[in-house]
């Protein structure tokens, strides 16, 4: 297995190849207009449902402190959320290489969800929890009686990486080992969507399945076009560090 600043190194290595093939979504995609920002509610989040075991325990220490320092002063990217994203790439990396998703990759996908777990003036603490908790707008009949999404009046997106419940009772994952499967918790959410991505889409390395498994995340082509600016530009400035 190797160690994690060998696996850092080569997926920085893999970089540009990888941003070459998101540049091919952002050119290919139409040109549509963005749909409208979405806004938080307010209400309170429900205590978040116990995880069956800590899968993934401590993903955010698995990048180099180094590394995410250096990578979070080049792209802007909160140094807390950035080992989320890197860390959750390892892991994945170690447990499915084939997929090949990117740190890049899942640090756009936060940016364009939730800045980063800042939206609405929300902030991610040490423990890698968004307070206050980060919801997006009505999406249709409730599901999850608010366990997940903080409401039993009718269901919405969650949680730095914006989870519906349906999706995140189907994916909850707890990375940081704390036995708690958490959709404001930037770890186990970054964790949830690699393993998400990595089951729509076995070859992220490619220009197709990168689109596909973007896709799943959100179809939208305007969702993939903003998704690929972000990473492309997170691998451009990350390359210059080296």
């Amino acid at each position: 297995m190797l160690s994690r600043n060998q696996t850092l190194g080569t997926m920085a290595i893999g970089l540009i190849a990888i941003a070459v093939f998101v540049a091919i979504v952002a050119l290919l995609a139409p040109r549509v207009a963005p749909e409208p920002a979405q806004k938080p509610f307010a209400a309170p989040a429900a205590p978040p449902v116990l995880a069956t075991a800590a899968l993934l325990p401590g993903t955010a220490g698995r990048p180099d402190d180094a590394w995410v320092r250096r990578i979070a002063a080049a792209t802007g990217i909160p140094a807390r959320a950035l080992a989320a994203y890197a860390g959750a790439a390892v892991a994945k990396h170690d447990q499915m290489p084939q997929c090949g998703i990117g740190w890049n990759t899942l640090a756009a996908i936060g940016k364009v969800e939730s800045d980063h777990g800042r939206h609405g003036g929300s902030r991610i603490g040490a423990d890698g929890t968004v307070t206050p908790p980060i919801y997006g707008v009505r999406i249709g009949t409730d599901t999850d009686a608010g366990a997940v999404d903080g409401t039993a009046a009718f269901d919405r997106a969650a949680g730095p990486m914006q989870f519906i419940p349906e999706a995140w009772n189907n994916w909850a994952t707890d990375a940081n080992g704390d036995g708690i499967a958490d959709v404001q918790n930037i770890d186990d959410a970054a964790m949830a969507t690699a393993n998400y991505l990595c089951r729509v889409s076995s070859a992220m390395t490619t220009p197709e399945g990168w689109r596909a498994a973007i896709a799943g995340y959100n179809s939208a082509p305007s969702y993939a076009v903003a998704v690929a600016s972000a990473a492309n530009g997170y691998a451009t400035a990350a390359a210059k560090t080296h």
